[in-house]
Order: C-alpha cells, then sequence, then structure tokens
C-alpha cells in the first residue's frame, strides 16, 4: 500500500549539535504517524540525525549525492557514504541546486540510478519558474524533466523513486500554487509517468507537493487524489509547523 511521504528538507540550517535534539523533538512531535516522515539534513548533520533516529518513526535524508562512487570530486559525497551513516533517502535535482550548482536533467538521471544502484530512495524533484508558468509551457517542460531523469529506469526501479513537484516560483516566496493547481500538475506527472510506464505503474508512484507547502495550506493540498505528500522546507525547521502537515498527511 502507497502511504504519504513528508519529507523535511533543511536546507543549510541547523548546526551538528543541535541536531540531535531537535530530531528527537520531531520524533515526539510526530509520535503516532501512520505517514513516513523524513528529514532530510545538511551532510554535517547526518551522523547525529541517523543516531537520534535510530528505533523511532523517523527516517534521514540526504540534501544530495554524487554519482560516482569515489575519486577526486572534492567536496562531493557519494551514496555509500551516504548508505555507511545509514542514510536512507536523498533529495535529487532540487531548484537551488539546478540554479546555483549548475545541476542539469542529466547528472539528475545519474544521480537517481547511482541512488537506486546503491538502495537508497531518490526525491527527484520538478517544476517551472514563474516565466515558464506565464508561458504556458509548465507541463512541456517538467514532462522533459521527468523523461530525461527516469531515462533508462526500469518499471520496478522507478516506482521507487519519489517525485517532488516544486514550482520554482513558490520556494521559499511564501507563495503556494493553489491546490487545484498543484493537483493538475501531479496528475499531469502521473500521466506521463503511465506514458513512460504503464498507466496502473503510475498509480504506485509517490507525487508529492514542494512548494511552500506548510502547517496552514498542508490539509488542502493533501486533500487532493494526486498529492502523495510533500517536501517541506522552512517549516520543517520548527516541530510546532512540521507535526500539523504531518498530521494532515496521517490523515
Amino acid at each position: 500500500m502507497k502511504t504519504n511521504v513528508i519529507a523535511g528538507n533543511w536546507k543549510m540550517n541547523k548546526l551538528p549539535s543541535e541536531t540531535y535534539d531537535f530530531i528527537k523533538e520531531i520524533e515526539t512531535a510526530t509520535k503516532g504517524a501512520t505517514c513516513t516522515v523524513v528529514c532530510c539534513t545538511p551532510y554535517v548533520c547526518l551522523s547525529e540525525a541517523v543516531k537520534a533516529a535510530e528505533g523511532t518513526h523517523v527516517k534521514i535524508g540526504a540534501e544530495n549525492l554524487h554519482f560516482e562512487d569515489s575519486g577526486a570530486y572534492t567536496g562531493e559525497v557519494s551514496a555509500d557514504m551516504l548508505k555507511d551513516l545509514g542514510v536512507e533517502y536523498v533529495i535529487i535535482g532540487h531548484s537551488e541546486r539546478r540554479q546555483y550548482f549548475a545541476e542539469t536533467d542529466e547528472t539528475v538521471n545519474l544521480k537517481t540510478k547511482k541512488a537506486l544502484e546503491k538502495g537508497l530512495i531518490p526525491i527527484v524533484c520538478v517544476g517551472e519558474s514563474l516565466e515558464e508558468r506565464e508561458a504556458g509551457i509548465t507541463m512541456d517542460l517538467i514532462s522533459i524533466q521527468i523523461k530525461k531523469a527516469f531515462a533508462g529506469i526500469s518499471a520496478d526501479d522507478a516506482k521507487k523513486v519519489i517525485i517532488a513537484y516544486e514550482p520554482i516560483w513558490a520556494i521559499g516566496t511564501g507563495k503556494t500554487a493553489t491546490s487545484d493547481q498543484a493537483q493538475e500538475v501531479c496528475k499531469g506527472i502521473r500521466d506521463i509517468l503511465g506514458q513512460l510506464y504503464c498507466p496502473s505503474c503510475a498509480q504506485e508512484f509517490i507525487i508529492q507537493y514542494g512548494g511552500s507547502m506548510n502547517d496552514s495550506n498542508a490539509a488542502e493540498l493533501l486533500a487532493k487524489s494526486d498529492i502523495d505528500g510533500g517536501l517541506i522546507g522552512g517549516a520543517s525547521l520548527i516541530a510546532e509547523k512540521f507535526a500539523p502537515i504531518v498530521e494532515a498527511a496521517n490523515n
């Protein structure tokens, strides 16, 4: 059975010294969750996060990885390194990675394949800018992102991937797509996956919404039939704001 997934993306926030206690706070605040709860932390916080989450319902994810196993890639982190720490999830292709660090559809594909090869669950991000939405090419762009991200990936492996729709114009801006806008795109993503694999396969994919979901709009967004969770930014840094989103996903 498919369950909703609520994943917090801490971005470049919180210190290693704060991480253990905060994960414990998240654990307490989301106790009894029937959805999957994930905290994706900076690399330097992962060890403390894994330690704090051990034996609990909280899962730990990273915010990026490299597509090679090892080598002369100064400053990068491999899938094997993440697995060795006990990490289970990894965000790939976030719009900030694409904007600031030259992430491309091709590197997203390589990273997704590597994560799957090593037994990590990828959260692959797709989304459009405000200019692209206003030009009416949202689904054209997202179709390309999806098709390139899943190139060469079998149906069995593909179903392990979580897709996060994150309209770039709604990330960190306080703006949110309406629930109808979010549903329209998430259904469009599911339709594309149905074309790539099969319509029945597409129903098994988890598709999150990731554009400023918070404690006040989560219930409305998560009530939509093609939204199976959220990739949460700012609200994931405050347990009292994160917990109501998890509660909405439980329902």
